[in-house]
């Protein structure tokens, strides 16, 4: 039996219609003596969720469970499975005592219940309709113990002596939104070559076979709709006539990208030599015959048709050069594609389930005035880097059609790709989607998974969220310890959730694929790395985090059983190393310039860093597919589209310092002696002193400082090759007034690090420090903003309700955020939100902020299109308005803010005085 804890989760969206579990009796389903049967109602769909429970409880007991569609072969214990009008069901319900009519007309929903007859038990599973009760079958797979992950991920099904369930009667709700499913997208280096080489070589491609695959995974994360995957390397979804089908057996609906309007995959399926251009406003007739006879091969299968039009590929349609010809175009096509579904499928149009994804420019035509009929659903798609663009406005709500998300957890394109590692955060995927449902976007959500590997969890997260909209109301890190306590064994769970909430954070700050500070389309060269300007600290810091991460990982999974090393290899540890060891490739790298320029016998050492960690990647690969016996061969590949970032640098090597003897580097200090350190009176503070050797030779060092203020990490050492011959030491100050200077023996010589104490700033919540005030922003709240827990780049952010009206000036009491200085000078306040967009045209992204007895200034956080602006954006995770500040004057001060629109997000402010350094990010 699972946990209380797991099984709760697992029963999300189910109602009990007994007694509470707490007092339900346990039902033996397997004992080691008896025997267990699968009977299922007839028909292709089923039948196969019967077999995949017989082998799910293969897996679990060693033993088989025989299928078959007859009550009377029903051994002493029963699995029955049917829609609810089923002669399967109707024979057993009454003796059950349910009413599985009272299912019809539902969606997706089922009943279970438990029931003793002529000396047998039976679990009877009903359905509303098919998927329905495949979800019965799904739930009672994992109560049992079966993860979904057991062939994707390798979670296997530990072997029991018994399988037990309460025989408690469910009910399931109709999921919260209607189709939830996934896109098979950029497959070019995992999915693809994986089934063409690995898992399906008689097709030499992504075929039946694993499509087959998917839709049971699909099945067992409650998702019905797939985007099939649709790169020039990739046959065709239709080119292959098995590859309807088997969506139909698994009930499974097929929709297509925005780029496929009409089931058609125009890269593979257009032939320009045989039909001429790809162009409505020349070729139309030959257009028109090219999605006819698609919809005549696809009428017998349960679709959603994208309607509208683009050019081959994922390109602007051609024929059509400004915004009102695009629009005029589109206004005809889906006019003649309307005609079409009459004519082609014998249908009104109005019952074909359609939708118009908005992406790019079908968004501005839409915008611009295109007129969509009103059963349409309107599906609004993210920005490719997790802010959706926009939403239904109160008269769009209205329509019959509804509206959707498609959404990005995997991306290629311009600013730059992430296919990698899965690193989009859970909470800005729960935030941005949680807004999504509240402005009723609940007909679709499709999430782009790349190659499903690896973006496991992330893909699940989003189903979980789409079939209980409930788990919206809270953050991600309960979901992923229960994920991970179900995945890994209880009492994981924890830890898991910790080491990969920290990986998440990281990447938001920047994702591993940006680290070359490059960019894509065009492709642009790696530049240095901005975390290690101006001395190194952020780079250092930086490396320190993943080091511990990877630390904790590798201690994590050497205590995992054998049977979860896989897994665990997969979901977490080979993430968690890849993010961290691209991330030493490059800041080694780049730390080693900067200590060679320095003059350190350490410079080496990091470009020696660097290769390691490049040849950790290249090792953790080839451990990735060769794993379970070569199962995922070719399924990871480390340098997707080959893009500067993935690839291995020259190493550089730098001839030793004709200088003999140690030097130090201290970070931190703004005062005019560069071998200085700086603390504010009353601020307790660490600093940092790097004590190098200018040559590879071995040094011993002693240290005295001054009895009072000030704490050293170490007092005395050897610099020698163990440490780089370097060594960090870390100052602490503890806020009280007795410091002095720091003395440092070593290499026959004194070095002296001078301290400076700064005059104390008026007491207030946030005071000056390295000339910059960081105010946390989600630090004071009201009734007009919502806490976002876990997300940004403070903690937690501040997002202004969904629900408030737009204003044109400031209404209300403001946030008040006190701070002080102790400097008069110059400089800027920075307002600092992530950069998410205005909810619908009729809102933007505006707050208005006043800083002492100044001006109310509004600021805007919007960007247009595809900007520069918006490019930087997405890059760094921020939205940044700023204020020069011509003159602050020393003593308090008090920051106000006031929301103008719904949805703008908040992290942090910064007030940045002359003379600060300019790190990556902020100084903590």
């Amino acid at each position: 039996m699972l946990r209380s804890r797991l099984l709760s989760g697992l029963l999300s969206g189910v109602m009990l219609l007994s007694a509470a579990s707490a007092f339900s009796a346990e039902v033996t389903l397997f004992d080691g003596t008896n025997k267990i049967g699968v009977v299922h109602e007839k028909g292709r769909t089923l039948e196969l969720a019967a077999q995949m429970l017989s082998r799910d409880v293969e897996a679990l007991t060693g033993h088989t469970a025989k299928v078959s569609t007859r009550l009377r072969d029903c051994p002493q214990v029963c699995v029955v499975i049917g829609t609810y009008d089923s002669g399967v069901v109707a024979g057993l319900a009454k003796s059950a005592g349910v009413d599985p009519l009272a299912l019809k007309g539902q969606w997706e929903r089922y009943g279970r219940a438990v029931l003793q007859k002529d000396g047998k038990t039976y679990v009877l599973i009903y359905g509303s309709d098919r998927r329905g009760a495949v979800y019965g079958v799904t739930d009672l797979s994992r109560e049992l113990g079966v993860s979904p992950w057991e062939w994707w991920a390798d979670v296997k099904p530990r072997r029991t002596e018994r399988l037990v369930i309460d025989d408690t009667a469910r009910l399931s709700q109709t999921p919260s939104v209607q189709y939830r499913g996934i896109f098979l997208n950029d497959e070019d280096w995992g999915l693809e070559p994986w089934a063409g080489k690995t898992f399906e070589p008689e097709v030499g491609n992504i075929g039946p076979k694993t499509y087959a695959r998917v839709y049971e995974l699909m099945w067992r994360l409650k998702a019905n709709t797939l985007w099939p995957a649709m790169h020039i390397n990739t046959v065709q979804f239709y080119g292959l006539k098995q590859n309807p089908k088997v969506a139909d057996d698994y009930a499974i609906i097929i929709g297509t990208s925005h780029a496929e309007p009409m089931m058609r995959n125009n890269l593979r399926e257009w032939d320009e030599a045989r039909d001429g251009p790809f162009n409505f406003t020349v070729n139309r007739d030959k257009i028109l015959k090219y999605w006819r006879t698609r919809l005549k091969e696809s009428a017998a299968y349960e679709n959603i048709y994208t309607v509208g039009l683009r050019g081959i590929h994922d390109g602007p349609m051609q024929g059509a050069d400004t915004l009102e010809a695009r629009k005029d175009v589109l206004q005809s096509v889906i006019g003649l594609q309307r005609n079409l579904f009459k004519s082609a499928l014998g249908r009104s149009p109005e019952t074909v389930p359609q939708t118009y994804v908005l992406y790019h420019e079908l968004q501005e035509a839409y915008d611009a005035g295109l007129k969509l009929p009103d059963d349409v659903t309107l599906m609004w798609a993210d920005d490719n880097y997790g802010y959706i663009r926009r939403l239904s406005n109160a008269e769009e709500r209205k329509r019959s059609g509804g509206s959707g998300v498609y959404y990005h957890v995997s991306y290629w394109g311009r600013p730059h790709d992430y296919q990698w590692l899965g690193t989009n955060h859970p909470e800005l995927l729960r935030s941005e989607m949680q807004k999504a449902y509240a402005l009723e976007a609940r007909r679709i959500w499709i999430l782009n998974v790349g190659d499903v590997k690896p973006l496991e969890y992330l893909a699940q997260y989003f189903l979980d969220l789409a079939f209980d909209a409930d788990l919206l109301k809270s953050g991600p890190r309960a979901h992923l310890t229960g994920w991970a306590d179900e995945t890994f064994g209880a009492g994981n769970g924890t830890e898991v959730a910790d080491i990969m909430m920290g990986f998440y954070d990281l990447a938001f700050e920047r994702k591993p694929e940006y680290m070359g500070f490059s960019e894509t389309e065009p492709v642009t060269p790696v530049t240095m790395s901005d975390f290690v300007k101006p001395d190194g600290e952020k780079a250092q810091a930086r490396l320190a985090a993943y080091a511990d991460l990877v630390a904790r990982a590798e201690a994590l999974g050497a205590r995992l059983p054998p049977d979860r090393q896989s897994a665990y290899f997969e979901l977490v540890l080979y993430p968690v190393r890849g993010a961290a060891n691209l991330n030493a490739r490059v800041l080694n790298i780049d730390l080693a310039g900067l200590y060679a320029r320095q003059g350190r016998a350490s410079a080496n050492v990091y470009s020696d860093r660097a290769r390691a960690a490049h040849q950790a990647i290249v090792a953790d690969t080839a451990t990735y597919n060769g794993l379970e016996n070569g199962k995922w061969n070719r399924m990871m590949d480390m340098a997707p589209r080959r893009l500067p970032v993935f690839m291995e640098p020259v190493y550089p090597q730098w001839s030793p310092s004709s200088q003999p003897g140690c030097a130090t580097a201290v970070a931190g200090g703004w005062w005019n002696d560069e071998n200085a350190l700086t603390f504010v009176t009353g601020q307790p503070r660490s600093r940092v002193i790097e004590l190098f050797t200018r040559q590879a030779t071995d040094q011993t060092w002693t240290l005295k400082a001054p009895k009072g203020a000030l704490k050293l990490s170490s007092e005395s050492g050897t610099l020698d090759a163990t440490n780089g011959w370097e060594q960090r030491l870390t100052v602490t100050y503890d806020g009280t007034t007795e410091l002095g200077p720091i003395d440092i023996q070593c290499g026959g010589k004194t070095i002296r690090i001078h301290t400076k104490l700064l005059p104390a700033p008026v007491p207030a919540d946030y005071v000056e420090n390295d000339r910059r005030v960081i105010i946390p922003l989600a630090s004071q709240s009201d009734a007009r903003w919502e806490r976002l827990e876990e997300l940004g780049h403070t903690g937690d952010v501040l997002r202004s309700r969904l629900d408030l009206p737009t204003l044109q000036a400031p209404d209300g009491e403001p946030l008040r955020y006190r701070f002080s200085t102790y400097s008069s000078v110059g400089g800027s306040l920075n307002l600092v939100g992530l950069p998410v967009h205005a909810l619908n045209p009729g809102t933007g992204v505006k707050i208005a902020v006043q800083l002492d007895s100044g001006p109310i200034e509004v600021l805007d956080f919007s960007t247009v299109g595809r900007s520069d602006q918006w490019r930087a954006n997405v890059l760094v995770n921020k939205a940044v308005q700023t204020l020069p500040l011509r003159m602050l004057n020393a003593g308090a001060h008090e920051l106000k803010i006031w929301p103008l629109d719904p949805g703008v997000v908040l992290d942090h402010a910064e007030i940045r005085l002359d003379g600060a350094d300019k790190y990556y990010g902020i100084v903590e």
